[in-house]
């Protein structure tokens, strides 16, 4: 047979899909492995890299065995190649110098580097920073949590070789070859400098980091890193030297696979965190947004985004602690239609997702979730519904600073992730920002844009061919529940600067 395929694989905070793609895009077939990131304290969260590494392995040869039972005379050659997008990392994993994993890796909703936090700002120029990097200082940055790894665990900084991304760990146990695409470099912020697109020595310095623990080798999301080892090309049914492609942070390969490629192209991911990203030329890095080098047209195109830490995760969070039977999908069905029949605005219930701290635009780790209105009228679909509006109106939040930070955006959102699967949470978003909703119609997002950037890294496909998606329509505002969801943002946004005090007065300590 002559036909040409390639792997897309996201690694993700819960599950890690594989999916095998034909030339044109479409799904021949997929595998997915779950797991759960370790949260040893309030608000810790890390993961051990083995368990991705492990994930990848199982995802890609359950996806391989699959394609070869849909598709017959499927040789390994047929696959002509890999591509490898990963949940943020945060601090990176520890590597010594064989390349072995000495300590988990400090992930993206890991909010324990608050004093290092503290210290950079005493120490460093702010402004500098900003105007060098295009993001500012939070315990969300992996440069942070790389102090925190100095400060707190010298003897693991002591032995650590290199500080990878996910991907960059995986793909380096499968290949030999070490680089970071610049989306996972910039995305660490604080030590990438943003328009020569490479680490930042003035940064790194006046940080304390040292260079030689971040890998020479900066690449382009689409830019083959090496080939497939003959031991794991035997373990995932592939070919020995099938090239590997770099990928990049999750969700910016998740907007690509949305169809965001120019300018003004906007897509919200709404999964166990929520991320709404823009294409933008350029960034002010004062409005609060995260930004790095797009996976596409990186040397001209930024991705800015900002988000909240917990979105599917707060929905996760108030199924299994108020549901009969919180996994079943009868009750979520039923919970769910239950929540539609509520009225915008949830009669007067607001909910603030601040689960684990909040990202952007408030940037405070000691902020927490609150349900605010409540009263004996109230009822649990109530109570769900204003967890899907409080989730809303983060997104709102973030839209309205992306507006300042990047310009002129799209009129139709495109939403991906979890709460694509949601006919309800669709139309809440759709009034909450008063733009008509669409969704990627096979609903696999990071793992289908990873495998285009694999086709485009192999000379398979171009940026100027068809597109490897349907977008489908889902939702319209209606004129009624936007004019309240109006007045009800007003009331979500003044309520942080008000709970702040109280929120901070409650927080748990780390120990």
């Amino acid at each position: 047979m002559s036909d040409t395929y390639v792997i897309g694989v996201d690694i993700g905070t819960q599950s890690t899909k594989a999916l095998v793609l034909d030339a044109s895009g479409q799904v021949v077939s997929g595998h997915d492995i779950g797991y759960a990131p370790s949260t040893p304290r309030p608000l810790w969260a890390e993961q051990d890299a083995t368990v991705w590494l492990a994930a990848v392995r199982d995802a890609v040869a359950g996806a391989v065995e699959r394609a070869r039972a849909k598709v017959p005379g499927l040789r390994p050659a047929d696959i002509a190649a890999l591509c490898v997008s990963s949940l943020y990392g945060g601090s990176g994993v520890p590597v010594d110098a064989n390349g072995e994993p000495i300590h988990p890796c400090l992930i993206w909703m890991d909010r324990r580097a608050e004093m290092q936090v503290a210290s950079v700002r005493r120490d460093i120029d702010m402004d500098r920073l900003k105007a060098i990097t295009g993001n500012g200082v939070d315990s969300y940055y992996g440069f942070t949590k790389m102090l925190w790894l100095r400060d707190e665990r010298p003897d693991v900084w002591a032995r650590t070789n290199q500080l990878l991304p996910p991907n960059a760990y995986v793909i380096r146990a499968i290949t030999g070859a070490t680089a970071v695409d610049h989306s996972s470099a910039g995305n660490i912020g604080g030590i990438y400098d943003l328009a020569a697109r490479t680490w930042s020595a003035e940064m790194l310095a006046a940080l304390g980091i040292r260079r030689d623990m971040l890998p020479e080798r900066l690449v382009g999301s689409t830019e083959v890193v090496g080939g497939l080892s003959a031991r794991w090309a035997s373990e995932l049914g592939l070919a020995e030297g099938m090239p590997v492609v770099a990928g990049g942070v999750d969700a910016a390969v998740a907007t690509f696979a949305a169809g965001a490629i120019e300018p003004g192209h906007h897509v919200a991911m709404i999964g166990t965190s929520m991320c709404w990203g823009a294409v933008t030329p350029s960034i002010d890095a004062r409005h609060g947004l995260v930004s790095f080098p797009n996976v596409v047209n990186a040397d001209r195109d930024l991705y800015a985004f900002g988000g909240a830490i917990t979105a599917g995760a707060a929905v996760t969070w108030f199924k299994t602690q108020c549901c009969d039977v919180p996994n079943h999908p009868a009750s979520l069905a039923a919970l769910d239609a239950a929540a539609a029949e509520i009225r915008p605005g949830s009669d007067g219930l607001v909910f603030l997702p601040y689960l684990m701290g909040e990202r952007s635009p408030i940037w405070d780790a000691r902020a927490s979730g609150s349900f605010v209105g409540l009263s004996l009228f109230h009822t649990r679909a109530h109570m769900y519904r204003a967890v899907l509006e409080g989730v809303a109106f983060a997104l709102r939040h973030n839209m309205l600073a992306g507006a300042d930070a990047v310009g002129t955006l799209e009129e139709a959102l495109t939403v991906v992730g979890g709460a694509a699967r949601s006919d309800t949470w669709l139309q809440i978003i759709a009034d909450v920002t008063n733009r008509p909703i669409r969704s990627i119609a096979q609903n696999v997002e990071a793992a289908l844009g990873a495998g285009r950037l694999a086709a485009l890294g192999i000379g398979l496909q171009s940026l100027g061919h068809a597109r490897w998606h349907d977008l489908d329509d889902r939702a319209t505002p209606d004129a009624s529940a936007v004019e309240i969801y109006n007045r009800q943002f007003e009331i979500y946004r003044g309520l942080y600067p008000s709970l702040k005090p109280s929120m901070h007065a409650l927080h748990l300590p780390d120990g």
